[in-house]
This record gives structure tokens, sequence and C-alpha cells, in this order.
């Protein structure tokens, strides 16, 4: 009989490097840097030499120097489409992609689009400080309307990207948020990125002290949290606020809130939350445009569907099956060749 294959045993500390992290004192990066390393040393079943973390430009780019396992630091807004590679060619490989705003939906913005619509088995961790940090302050696709920068010192005249709702337009699989300094759902956001198989991709708010310092303020801080933030959660109603008393319901397809208190609305009367419906995750996906509305974190969307790296590998074996395993010698020299005197 054969024996069982256990689990590897780590702690946080084996997926930390010998290098420096070289952050700003109190950025949002040393948050999932840790939240990574907690998660992995509890619950990925797979040893460290079959995780890789590809990254493009950017500060949370470093992130593949700070893990223990291992990595590929590429160029501006280019890791979307090494990764793609790196994971067709080794589909056992676990595969990670720490990212900015800028270095994702900028420059980069070609890239994400087409590895979501292909579904290819990865793993995308948007870190969304609404700046461009390393590059010392300018406007980037997700800072808002109106934002004074160094690139645009009489306000940004460019509406931003909505991050969840251009991934659910490219038929993204498995789309979530979660935020910096909730450390226990970021946690069980980035197990349940490791458990889909297709692209996962979470966004993350992220603080930059120096250059957008208190952009999510709103959502972090414990005295106004409550009351802007709703977490969302498959089968279960939207609730929230301090004292759990408002809600949201859908008045046709619009979003309102409602107040638990009112004798003449009960949590039945409630949206209920179903993380299979595309068409709930685009409302939910506006609600970041709506300051009435609070700010969903949560998984939006989580479906199956066939992946690229698996359709390719199977091309390859039906082609192997009926044609037999090629040779790249044979294929190099070609069937038909001449003689120059």
């Amino acid at each position: 009989m054969e024996s069982e294959v256990s689990k590897p045993k780590y702690t946080p500390k084996d997926f930390a490097s010998d290098r420096d992290v070289r952050w700003c004192p109190g950025c949002g990066d040393f948050s999932i840097l840790a939240q990574i390393q907690r998660t992995f040393a509890q619950l990925i079943d797979v040893p460290k030499e079959k995780i890789v973390f590809i990254s493009g430009i950017g500060c949370s780019s470093r992130f593949p120097y700070y893990m223990n396992t291992y990595g590929f630091h590429t160029i501006h807004g280019r890791a979307a489409a090494i990764a793609s590679g790196v994971k067709s060619a080794n589909p056992d490989l676990s595969v990670w992609i720490p990212t900015g705003d800028g270095d994702l939906l900028s420059i980069g913005g070609n890239h994400f689009i087409h590895i979501l619509r292909r579904n290819i088995d990865v793993n995308i961790i948007l870190f969304n400080n609404r700046i461009y940090a390393l590059t010392k302050g300018q406007v980037s696709p997700t800072s808002p309307h109106g934002m004074v920068t160094k690139s645009t010192p009489l306000g940004n005249i460019e509406y931003p990207v909505n991050p969840i709702s251009l991934a659910l337009g490219m038929e993204g699989t498995f789309i979530a948020r979660s935020i910096d300094r909730d450390t226990k759902h970021l946690q069980e956001m980035i197990l349940r990125c490791y458990k889909h198989k297709g692209t996962s991709f979470l966004e993350v708010f992220q603080n930059c002290v120096i250059f957008n310092d208190g952009a999510y303020e709103l959502y972090s801080n414990k005295d106004t949290r409550d009351d802007h933030v709703v977490y969302i959660e498959h089968g279960k109603p939207l609730i929230f606020g301090k004292n759990m008393d408002k809600g949201i319901k859908l008045d046709g397809w619009k979003p309102i809130v409602v107040d638990l208190n009112d004798p003449n609305m009960s949590v039945n009367d409630l949206l209920i939350y179903d993380e299979k419906s595309r068409e709930l995750a685009f409302i939910l996906s506006s609600f970041s445009n709506d300051p009435n509305l609070p700010m969903p974190f949560g998984v939006f969307l989580d479906v199956e569907r066939e992946t690229y790296d698996e359709n390719m590998k199977n091309q390859i074996f039906d082609l192997q099956f009926k044609y037999g395993k090629g040779n790249v010698d044979e294929l190099l020299k070609g069937s038909d060749f001449w003689e120059i005197k």
C-alpha cells in the first residue's frame, strides 16, 4: 500500500527570505506580505519549490525578493504575460502575481484583460493605493476624479478605473476585494484565491503613507468602518452598521440602504448574496461609485470555467496520441533541403 504524502509543515518564517524589506515604515505592503506568509504556512498544501511569485515594476513588485520561494522580477506591466508562460510550461506550479494599480491597470492593462478571459490558473493580487508611489506620487488609473497629485496639480480630470467591474467585464472567474488592515479577512481571501482553479483576482486596498496617506481611512478607522463597509458572504443578507441595523435592498436593480429599525423593514427584505451571480457582482461593483452605499469586501464572484492551460495540455496530449511525440531536431531540419555549391 502506498504511503500517504503528508502536507508540508511550515511556519511564516519559512516563507520569509533573508532580504531586508525595503518599504516605507507603515506601508500597507507589510501587512499583505505578512498575511501571505501566514496563510501559506497554515493552509498551503504544496512544497515551497512549487510556488513562484512573478512581478512587474513598482513598490509591490519587490515582493518576490521577500518571499522564500521561487520568484521573477520582470518588466513594467508584463508580469501577467510572463506568468502565463510560466504556468503554461509548468502546470504543476502555484503561480502568484503581486502587482500595483499602475503596473497592472495602466501599462499592464492589455495583459490583465487577456489573462482574465483566458482563465489561466494563476493568482493576481492587486495592491491598490490609488497612486504611483515608486515614482513619487503621480496620478494612477485608480486615482479619484479631482485628486491633486504631482502630475495633476489642478486636479485629476480623468475618472478612475473600477478594477472589479473591469475583471467582471472580461469574464473573470474569481473576483474579490479586501483591505490591508483587516488581517483576518485578507487571509481568508488569499486562501480563497489559492483554492480557485482558474485566474483569481484579489483587489487589496493598500495605504501609501507617503503619497496617499488615509486613502482608505473611511474603511479602516474603527470609528467609521462599520457604517461604511459591508462584508459580502455567499447565501447571507447584506447587513452592516455599528449595530448591524442597516441593510442593502434592491429596488428593481437599484441597490438602496434601508434601516432595519423601521418596523416595516426586516432582514427578509434584504438582498441575499449569491457569489455565483455575475449580475449581482456587477451591481455590487458599482457601490464604489456611490458615496451613499457602503464599500463591499469579500468574494464578488466565484464560478468555474475550463482553463487555458488545461485546454492547451489536452490539445498537446491529443496530438501526441494521434501522431506520436515529436522530435525537435527533425522539426528544425524539416523535410526539404538543398545544397548550395
